[in-house]
């Protein structure tokens, strides 16, 4: 098409077989748009589009992806405000003429599988390395593997029972990110083979950080749990374990500030002080620990 089509938050500009989305920053704009800086969307990644009435004297284009085509809509599962759905342009009422105009268009230059689920990302996720603070911890996303490294103020006790987390992305299977806006939302890692990969509670689960008032918030959540689910997607399936053998957690092999793990230890002793390990986990963790230096 060649054109460009400004909106109130994004421009959107039309290529043969593509359109950029460019959204724009300011204090009022999503954070969710700023933190995604511009995306490239193939048409054969999508499935509709619509226009619609918007508030206050506006109208909004809609493209509608298909499912499985895009790694940051398959993480909201449905959870994204409307406000913040990137597939929304919303312009002045006085061009509704000129977005009926582009959706004929781009309805002209949809697939033929269209309406059928993508077998495979067609949209690119925000490149790691990424990185988030949640309640109870850190969560970092390097390409290769997932870290959680537990906080002393919010982790639990079987958090740090269990020690920092690694997770190459050959041993997941998938992520569940639960939006920090609900209650109790959440990001949890889920591995090959595991029967049962939702048994616990995620304040008790070594595979999910928590969020919180502050913590974790869309932003920063959303694009890491889309940018590792688009490297568990394109994952050697060679990594995966055989049916019903969940995979182990493994904690990181490179070695640690001595003065960090003698906080950990320091932390570990209050636990056993506390009564909340037992002479042996106290013992067992603090050799694990040791054995990092």
């Amino acid at each position: 098409m060649g054109d460009v089509l400004a909106g109130f938050h994004a421009v959107w500009e039309f290529d043969a077989d593509s359109v950029l989305i460019r959204f724009e920053r300011g204090i009022r704009r999503p954070k969710l748009f700023q933190a995604l800086g511009e995306r490239r969307i193939p048409y054969e990644a999508l499935s509709a589009v619509e226009v619609s009435e918007g508030r206050r004297g506006t109208v909004v284009l809609h493209a509608v992806p298909r499912q499985g085509a895009d790694p940051l809509m398959e993480a909201a599962d449905g959870q994204l405000k409307e406000d913040c759905d990137p597939y929304r342009l919303v312009l002045p009422a006085g061009r509704a003429t000129l977005a009926e105009f582009y959706a004929d268009e781009l309805r002209t230059v949809l697939g033929p599988a269209a309406k059928e689920p993508a077998d495979r990302h067609l949209v690119a996720a925000p490149e790691p390395p990424l990185h988030f603070k949640a309640y109870d911890g850190k969560a970092s996303f390097d390409g290769r593997s997932v870290a959680f490294r537990w906080f002393w103020t919010g982790a639990s006790s079987a958090k740090w029972k269990s020690g920092d987390q690694t997770f190459p992305v050959g041993e997941l299977a998938g992520v569940e990110w639960r939006s920090p806006e609900i209650l109790h939302g959440y990001l949890r890692l889920l591995a090959r083979g595991a029967r049962d990969a939702a048994a616990d509670e995620a304040d008790q689960d070594p595979a999910a950080v928590v969020f919180g008032p502050g913590y974790g918030p869309v932003h920063e959540s959303l694009p890491f749990a889309a940018s590792v689910l688009q490297a568990v997607r394109a994952a050697d399936p060679a990594l995966e374990t055989p049916d019903g053998e969940p995979v182990r957690r493994r904690t990181g092999d490179a070695r640690r500030d001595p003065a960090d793990i003698a906080d950990r230890i320091r932390h570990l002793g209050e636990l056993h002080g506390a009564g909340l390990l037992t002479d042996d986990e106290f013992s067992t963790k603090k050799a694990e620990l040791l054995a990092e230096l």
